[in-house]
């Protein structure tokens, strides 16, 4: 063989030949055809006068053995499982690795093939890819039981890759991407919620808050046109309440004026711009005053 050294003995008549033995390796002996014995790595002797010889060498490196299986899911997908496989053979039984196999590569691929499409039917897609452990160990489990009797130790199996059908593996990123869409679609609502909410309260909150302060502000114009008609009539003798509050709607109709003729933005607002027109508004003023009295008279004596 190419990897065994075989050195010819001296020209003494001697029967006895050297053979080396690479490391990592035994060498398997044969006497007229028939297993005689293992070597190890190294120098040794053969007798060559009695028919010994090397028949082959049994490598004891660790191998990885590469599988390709397709098969079909639980819900009819097929994929392809690839399953490393890590192998060595034993030294003390490199006899058995040597005579019961012809190829352990094709024995090992055998069984996980058989594993495989055992184990991979029972699952949906979405469980293959979750119990890949459990497929490997059941790989492993068949391998060392089938394989220790050959003289051969597992290591260890390993599932690499689940590849599914291209059209599968698109339809599922799609489902996913949707999922992704629906639960942002759902967040987004919920933020949109909440800045209703938060401007709805902020808006009823600027309506309390603007009504209690025109109700104070009226509440202060009440309490200064009383103090003003008291102070009034106290200076000046000789007028009524009615006296007081005309010059009052006087001064407010005045500062009205003002105030419109001050700001240039201001819209086109029809006013009468006869001073005696204030004698008619604080008539409707006091008319309105009046009739509330009598209106709610009336509607007594309906409800009777």
């Amino acid at each position: 063989m190419s990897s065994l050294a075989v050195i010819p003995p001296p020209c003494c008549g001697c029967c006895l030949c050297f053979i080396c033995v690479p490391q990592s390796k035994v060498g398997i002996l044969e006497q007229c055809g028939k297993f005689s014995r293992v070597v190890g790595a190294g120098c040794h002797f053969i007798n060559i006068f009695c028919c010994e010889w090397v028949s082959g060498l049994v490598s004891l490196r660790l191998q990885q053995l590469d599988v390709k299986c397709e098969t079909k899911t639980k819900d009819n997908v097929f994929v392809n499982v690839v399953v490393s496989v890590q192998y060595r053979a034993e030294e003390a039984r490199a006899k058995d690795a040597f005579y019961k196999l012809t190829n352990p590569r094709l024995q090992i691929q055998a069984y996980v093939f058989d594993v495989v499409r055992a184990s991979v039917p029972k699952l949906i897609l979405d469980d293959v890819f979750g119990q890949k452990d459990d497929i490997a160990h059941s790989v492993k489990t068949e391998l060392e039981k089938v394989m220790g009797s050959f003289g051969y130790d597992i290591e260890q199996t390993l599932i690499t890759d689940i590849e599914p059908d291209p059209v599968v593996k698109r339809s599922m990123n799609e489902i996913n991407a949707a999922a992704r869409m629906r639960l942002a679609a759902n967040e987004k609502a919920e933020a949109e919620k909440i800045l209703q909410v938060k401007l709805a309260e902020g808006e009823a909150e600027a309506k309390y808050l603007s009504g209690l302060g025109v109700a104070r502000q009226r509440q202060a114009i009440v309490d200064g046109l009383r103090e003003s008609v008291t102070s009034f009539s106290q200076q000046v003798k000789g007028t009524s309440a009615k006296d007081i509050l005309d010059l009052v709607l006087i001064t407010q109709y005045f500062d009205t004026m003002k105030d419109i003729g001050s700001h240039s933005k201001n819209t086109t607002v029809f006013v009468p711009s006869n001073p005696s027109a204030v004698a008619d508004v604080a008539a409707q003023i006091r008319g309105g005053f009046l009739q509330a009295p009598s209106m709610a008279v009336m509607e007594g004596r309906g409800n009777r």
